[in-house]
């Protein structure tokens, strides 16, 4: 079976949660300039993320849950995880952004996957605490990327991965074929190829005989 693993924002999304998040709270300036340091791979990412969430101490849930819905699939989106899925490919998410946010962009498409790998902001008294939880804080795609290969049977060389920033370097360097979504010039040499929309990931796709 081959896997395919995409990158969320920035990739399948052109939301970025934590700016939208920031702006729920007056702080979205801050999370952009944190997030571009850590996509260009200035800032190491455990620790811009780390940095992010903690601008969003006191948050009301509910707000949260407002920027959550914002978040949108790019394009075409819907068209390439729905022709994998189609075709029996196994489609994962890999995203160090939140789960809350990934099924709000694919429960309005009306897409599914079959796994998700992100984070979380936890919440208590109805605020989110300024912490983060879940497997991509200092876990890296690669070695997700690797557990769901062993979950499904899959060979590495059958695994193919798509994203765009410097966290997304690991399984792009692991994957048995690395695409760039318009990746970060750091990331480009990493990729064995590169697309500038959903289309034309999808006909790439498809002249791997994937679609």
């Amino acid at each position: 079976m081959t896997v395919v693993a995409f990158d969320f924002d920035g990739t399948l999304s052109d939301s970025e949660m934590t700016v939208l998040l920031g702006e729920q709270c007056g702080v979205a300036d801050e999370m952009e300039e944190i997030t571009e340091r850590a996509m260009n791979d200035e800032l190491e990412y455990p620790e811009s993320l780390r940095e992010r969430c903690a601008l969003l101490e006191g948050l009301a849930d509910e707000k949260a849950q407002a920027a959550f819905d914002e978040v949108r699939l790019r394009p075409g989106a819907a068209d390439v995880i729905e022709s994998l899925r189609d075709a029996g490919v196994y489609v994962a998410i890999l995203t160090g952004g939140f789960e809350r946010g990934v099924a709000a962009a694919l429960d309005r498409e009306g897409v599914t996957v079959d796994a998700i790998v992100a984070n979380r902001l936890p919440v208590a008294d109805g605020k989110l605490t300024g912490e983060v939880e879940g497997p991509l804080i200092e876990g890296t795609k690669d070695d997700a990327l690797e557990v769901l290969t062993a979950v499904v049977g899959a060979d590495r060389a059958d695994t193919i991965a798509v994203g765009d920033g410097a966290n997304d370097l690991p399984m792009l360097e692991a994957a048995g074929l690395a695409i760039g979504f318009e990746p970060k010039p750091n990331v480009e040499p990493a990729c064995d190829s590169v697309v500038s929309s959903m289309p034309k990931l999808l006909d790439l796709l498809e002249r791997e005989n994937l679609t």
